[in-house]
Protein backbone atom coordinates (compact mmCIF):
# COMPACT_ATOMS: atom_id res chain seq x y z
CA UNK A 1 0.00 0.00 0.00
CA UNK A 2 1.69 3.17 -0.83
CA UNK A 3 1.01 6.68 1.22
CA UNK A 4 0.32 9.82 -0.23
CA UNK A 5 2.00 13.06 0.65
CA UNK A 6 0.67 16.30 -0.68
CA UNK A 7 2.37 19.37 -0.86
CA UNK A 8 0.44 22.36 0.93
CA UNK A 9 -0.14 24.10 -2.12
CA UNK A 10 -2.22 21.45 -3.44
CA UNK A 11 -5.24 22.17 -1.21
CA UNK A 12 -5.07 25.78 -2.40
CA UNK A 13 -5.52 24.18 -5.94
CA UNK A 14 -7.76 22.07 -5.02
CA UNK A 15 -9.98 24.66 -4.26
CA UNK A 16 -10.07 26.30 -7.60
CA UNK A 17 -10.24 22.93 -9.47
CA UNK A 18 -13.34 21.99 -11.57
CA UNK A 19 -15.59 19.69 -9.87
CA UNK A 20 -15.11 16.94 -12.36
CA UNK A 21 -11.33 17.43 -11.86
CA UNK A 22 -12.00 16.80 -7.76
CA UNK A 23 -13.43 13.42 -8.48
CA UNK A 24 -11.00 12.57 -10.81
CA UNK A 25 -8.22 13.29 -8.88
CA UNK A 26 -10.10 11.28 -5.83
CA UNK A 27 -9.74 8.37 -7.82
CA UNK A 28 -5.97 8.92 -8.87
CA UNK A 29 -5.35 8.97 -4.91
CA UNK A 30 -7.38 5.68 -4.81
CA UNK A 31 -5.74 3.77 -7.47
CA UNK A 32 -2.06 4.92 -6.68
CA UNK A 33 -3.02 4.19 -2.99
CA UNK A 34 -3.67 0.42 -4.01
CA UNK A 35 -0.92 -0.16 -7.24
CA UNK A 36 1.32 2.59 -7.17
CA UNK A 37 2.36 3.86 -10.28
CA UNK A 38 2.58 0.93 -12.08
CA UNK A 39 -1.31 0.56 -11.81
CA UNK A 40 -1.51 4.09 -13.05
CA UNK A 41 0.57 2.96 -16.31
CA UNK A 42 -2.02 0.24 -16.88
CA UNK A 43 -4.96 2.89 -16.94
CA UNK A 44 -4.71 4.79 -20.08
CA UNK A 45 -6.87 7.87 -19.41
CA UNK A 46 -4.23 9.12 -17.01
CA UNK A 47 -1.76 9.47 -19.42
CA UNK A 48 0.95 9.05 -17.24
CA UNK A 49 4.57 9.94 -18.24
CA UNK A 50 7.78 11.13 -17.08
CA UNK A 51 8.99 14.33 -16.96
CA UNK A 52 11.92 16.27 -18.64
CA UNK A 53 13.91 19.33 -18.53
CA UNK A 54 13.36 20.99 -14.87
CA UNK A 55 11.06 18.46 -13.75
CA UNK A 56 13.49 15.76 -14.34
CA UNK A 57 12.26 12.97 -11.98
CA UNK A 58 9.00 13.84 -11.67
CA UNK A 59 5.78 12.16 -13.58
CA UNK A 60 2.73 13.78 -14.56
CA UNK A 61 -1.01 12.06 -14.98
CA UNK A 62 -4.08 14.21 -17.01
CA UNK A 63 -7.15 14.90 -14.55
CA UNK A 64 -8.87 16.12 -17.62
CA UNK A 65 -8.04 18.17 -20.95
CA UNK A 66 -6.50 20.69 -19.33
CA UNK A 67 -5.44 19.82 -15.47
CA UNK A 68 -2.52 17.39 -15.04
CA UNK A 69 -0.74 16.17 -11.44
CA UNK A 70 2.80 16.38 -10.94
CA UNK A 71 4.03 13.64 -8.56
CA UNK A 72 7.69 12.50 -7.71
CA UNK A 73 8.02 8.62 -6.73
CA UNK A 74 10.31 8.13 -3.36
CA UNK A 75 11.06 4.63 -3.56
CA UNK A 76 12.96 4.20 -0.50
CA UNK A 77 9.63 5.09 1.01
CA UNK A 78 6.77 3.30 -0.86
CA UNK A 79 5.64 7.13 -1.17
CA UNK A 80 4.17 9.22 -3.51
CA UNK A 81 4.87 12.62 -3.22
CA UNK A 82 2.12 15.34 -5.38
CA UNK A 83 3.93 18.30 -5.48
CA UNK A 84 1.49 20.45 -8.22
CA UNK A 85 -2.07 20.36 -9.19
CA UNK A 86 -2.53 22.52 -12.20
CA UNK A 87 -4.20 23.42 -15.72
CA UNK A 88 -1.33 22.46 -17.39
CA UNK A 89 2.08 24.50 -16.54
CA UNK A 90 4.44 23.27 -16.12
CA UNK A 91 7.27 25.50 -15.30
CA UNK A 92 8.49 25.34 -11.88
CA UNK A 93 7.86 27.92 -9.10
Amino acid sequence: MWEIYEHRRVSRQLKGAPKEVLKRYEKWKDIVRLSGPAGLRKIKGFHDEALRGEWKGHRSSRLGLQYRVIYKTLKDQVMIQVVNLSPHDYRKK
